[in-house]
Order: C-alpha cells, then sequence, then structure tokens
C-alpha cells in the first residue's frame, strides 16, 4: 500500500519543501531601517552642549536613529549663534537671536544656509531634523527649502520660533513643503521662546503633531514627552 517510485518520491520534494518554508517566512518580520535625524542647536549652543541636552531623548532614539549633529558655522570665527537679528545688514551684530518683536535682518543666515547645504552633501542623506529653540527655527526654515538644495521628509522642532525676518518668513508660502510630518515640543513655562510663540509656528505645518510639557525652555526628559517623540520618530518608514 505504501510502496512508492522513486520517480513519484522525487516529485513530492517540492511540495514538501514549499510547505515547510511557508511557516518560517509568516513568522519574517522587517526590521525597520535606522533613520538619520541631523541635530541643530540653539542660540548660545554647540553640538556638544545639545548631545548633553538631548541625552534622555537620544538614549530613547538610539535604536531607531543615528544622530548628527552640526555646529553653526559662525563658531569656527569666535562667533555664536546660526545668525544675528539686527536692523539692517550693515549693524554690528547683536545677541538677539530673532524670537519675536518687529520685523528684523538674519545677519549671517547666507552662511549658515551654505553650511547646511554643505552638510547634506557631505554628510548625508538625511531622513529628518531635529531642531532646539534657534536650531528649531532654523530647521522650520529648511522645510521651505526641500527640493531645492536639501532633502529630508520629518522634522522635530524644540521651543521653535517663526522667522521675523520678512525675507526668510516668504519660504513659509511654500504649502506643500510644510505639510511634512512634524512634531512640536514646546514648554508650558518657558520664558524665553513662550509656548504661543512655538504654537505660531506649529501652526505653519498641516500635518503638525503638538508635543506640551511642563517645563521650560528646555528639552524634555519626562518619560510622557520622550515617549510621544520616540513613538512619532518609529512612526517614520
Amino acid at each position: 500500500m505504501f510502496d512508492m517510485g522513486r520517480r513519484e518520491l522525487l516529485g513530492m520534494v517540492p511540495a514538501l519543501v514549499v510547505a515547510c518554508a511557508r511557516p518560517a517566512d509568516s513568522q519574517t518580520s522587517a526590521t525597520p531601517r535606522r533613520l538619520r535625524i541631523l541635530c541643530l542647536h540653539g542660540y548660545h549652543g554647540s553640538s556638544r552642549v545639545l548631545r548633553e541636552q538631548m541625552g534622555a531623548l537620544a538614549d530613547a532614539l538610539s535604536s531607531r536613529a543615528e544622530l548628527v549633529f552640526a555646529d553653526a558655522p559662525s563658531l569656527a570665527a569666535g562667533d555664536f549663534g546660526w545668525w544675528h537679528a539686527v536692523e539692517t545688514e550693515r549693524d554690528p551684530a547683536s545677541d538677539d537671536p530673532g524670537v519675536d518683536g518687529p520685523h528684523r535682518h538674519y545677519k549671517g543666515w547666507a552662511r549658515t544656509r551654505d553650511a547646511i547645504v554643505a552638510t547634506f552633501a557631505r554628510e548625508g542623506p538625511f531622513d529628518g531634523v531635529i531642531g532646539f529653540s534657534q536650531g528649531a527655527a532654523l530647521a522650520a526654515l529648511l522645510v521651505g527649502l526641500r527640493g531645492d538644495s536639501i532633502a529630508f521628509d520629518f522634522v522635530i522642532l524644540v521651543g521653535g520660533f517663526s522667522s521675523n525676518d520678512p525675507e526668510l518668513a516668504k519660504l513659509y508660502d511654500r504649502n506643500e513643503r510644510y505639510a511634512l510630518p512634524s512634531a512640536h515640543v514646546m514648554g508650558r513655562a518657558d520664558g524665553i521662546v513662550p509656548i504661543d510663540v512655538s504654537r505660531d509656528l506649529a501652526r505653519r505645518f498641516s500635518n503638525a503633531t503638538i508635543i506640551e510639557h511642563d517645563g521650560g525652555h528646555v528639552i524634555p526628559r519626562d518619560a510622557a514627552s520622550i515617549e510621544r517623540v520616540r513613538t512619532f520618530v518609529g512612526a517614520r518608514p
């Protein structure tokens, strides 16, 4: 009854192989690729300072993302900040990051823009950008430059503010570029960039996730805020 010829037995082998392979294939899940995120520091900061400020958040993102920290080009010249807010280009640099007040001119913007473009060319590609304080304001402006000389797919803005340089503010009019996924982290007790200022920036984005915390002008370390940022990053393809 069970006598089977060699030919018949060999004929069953492919079917047996397929049947055995299916359970293993169904249990295999693709591991998400590791993202690369460019990180931009605040007005009086640096890449080293931002690493320290992002300590807890960086740890939470480490399995999902590689963080690349950039220095403002002004630091190499003994200055600070991504730009200084002044009345006109001829005015000397002032200790003003350009958070609020009347229309200002961002002295140093061209140098910063060129340095960022060079960083994308040299160290990219980057999937996203994280910015803190003036670095968040910079990241928001970079969104408007996407498709010109840089490319990235999401942004995280911590304690950010809109540009009060009217020429640069024209970038916000590129509505289609501001439809990317964005996370806006802001402190209810922020005395440097008031929360309403950060909310105004968030309104320029059509796919915004708002993350508020009880702290001040800081990158939050509380578990709830970190988990929401981690979830936002984890949802990126």
